[in-house]
């Protein structure tokens, strides 16, 4: 197997200079409105404060030239048990998501001017509507912001969720992503529904592709769909020179994963070309 020469982009703008940021801090105690609402907020029955929160970002990449396509912004919590997704689990048992989503954006959004970025929503974020607060963050964002909505979980009041996200895109312009396609809930009816920009492929279809013949082709027809449907396709977890060829030969137009940059701060520039020296079982 051998990487595509040419990959289409399907609308979707990408990024060849990302200007130099200065080195501001990635910690919610230094964000410019370091509380929602003036209040300070506790998660986790008091045991996560707002300052323990931080971001990290990890790039996604034009998988035919390693060029810049976007960063994606992940939360990380100083608190020892609280790993995101244990951190998000608790915080919608607590009926916070929305509050939770808005203290990540207000640390990330003034980290990544002239960049486009990717925020995750979990859907009861939506259904709170904090997205539509015409302070949020997002809409003084210079660039495009891309907004996953993940497919792990239910979305249980899908009409009020497309209303909120129709309003917030109408009005920011922010783009509309499907993330975790073949994890946990998987509709592959939300494509149409939804219209997203970009789809993003969970790692379980992206771990060792090129040893599954059978799940090449699932993941070519599933590539296939996504872009007849106009979204473009990330495959997210590439960490092999390997896996990487084999997500190029699906006809995925961007990828994501230790192979290009691990998650970190300040921004982490791109691993290209993707290093053979990286396979687990190379001399």
């Amino acid at each position: 197997m051998t990487a595509r020469a040419y990959l289409p982009t399907y609308g979707v703008p990408s990024v060849t200079h990302r200007p130099t940021l200065p080195p501001l801090s990635n910690r919610l105690s230094e964000a410019p409105a370091a509380s929602v609402d003036g209040e300070p907020t506790h998660f986790c029955g008091g045991l996560v404060k707002p300052t323990d929160l931080s971001t990290v970002f990890q790039p996604i990449v034009h998988l035919d030239t390693g060029e810049l396509f976007a960063y994606e912004t992940l939360v990380r919590c100083a608190v020892p048990g609280f790993a995101p997704i244990r951190l998000f689990e608790r915080a919608e048992a607590e009926h916070s998501t929305g509050r939770l989503g808005r203290m990540i954006r207000e640390i990330a959004v003034p980290l990544c001017g002239g960049t486009p970025v990717f925020f995750n929503l979990h859907p009861t974020e939506l259904e709170d509507r904090w997205l539509v607060r015409p302070d949020d963050p997002i809409f003084s964002h210079d660039h495009d912001i891309y907004l996953e909505i993940t497919e792990s979980v239910p979305m249980t009041h899908f009409d009020l969720c497309m209303s909120v996200l129709r309003e917030v895109c109408g009005r920011s312009g922010a783009h509309l992503v499907i993330d975790d396609l073949g994890a946990g809930y998987s509709n592959l009816k939300l494509i149409a529904d939804l219209e997203p920009k970009v789809v993003k492929l969970d790692r379980a279809l992206v771990q060792d592709l090129h040893r599954k013949p059978r799940q090449q082709t699932l993941v070519r027809i599933v590539v296939h769909l996504c872009n007849e449907l106009g979204a473009a396709v990330v495959a997210e977890g590439i960490e092999t020179y390997e896996e990487y060829v084999a997500v190029c030969d699906s006809g995925a137009q961007y990828g994501q994963g230790h192979l290009f940059a691990r998650p970190s701060f300040p921004m982490p520039p791109i691993t290209w070309p993707p290093p053979r020296s990286l396979r687990p079982w190379a001399s």
